[in-house]
């Protein structure tokens, strides 16, 4: 563990700001499915479709995964940024690997498909935890005052 990137959390997040967060993130991740989408348009004469074409759904989940992965591997994505609120492993460090995103990320999308029981969960947690967190072994915490570094 290298100093700088320990961060001793506060106290772990609740829903009502991983929902502000994942609003924030929302925008973004928007935008860039936006993007990606212009970019591979010529390709099939703008055809293709989120949900009904195999080859693009997944696409668009790589870049959405992607945009995740190498923020988390940071230590927090814009919306963490905005409100807050880091991501660390239950070591306190920030996330090492795809390995950890590819689970953490896997079992949100889960979480939702449930109707959001996963991050339900939370509520009745005496820590906290979603699904993702208990699965990926990290955690979202609130930062310390004046922290608005990403690393």
């Amino acid at each position: 563990m290298r100093a700088r990137d320990a961060v001793p959390p506060i106290e772990r997040c609740g829903l009502p700001r991983r929902l502000l967060v994942m609003g924030y993130d929302a925008i973004i991740v928007t935008g860039l499915l936006l993007i990606a989408t212009a970019l591979v348009s010529p390709l099939d004469q703008g055809n293709q479709r989120a949900l009904r074409d195999l080859e693009f759904t997944l696409y668009l989940a790589a870049v959405w995964f992607a945009y995740l992965a190498i923020c988390w591997q940071r230590g927090m994505t814009l919306g963490m940024r905005a409100w807050g609120v880091v991501l660390r492993s239950d070591e306190g460090v920030p996330p090492a690997g795809w390995r950890t995103c590819l689970l953490r990320y896997g079992v949100s999308l889960l979480s939702a498909a449930c109707l959001g029981l996963g991050f339900a969960w939370s509520l009745f947690d005496a820590q906290r935890r979603c699904w993702h967190d208990m699965a990926s072994r990290t955690g979202l915490y609130r930062a310390r005052q004046g922290s608005n570094r990403a690393a």
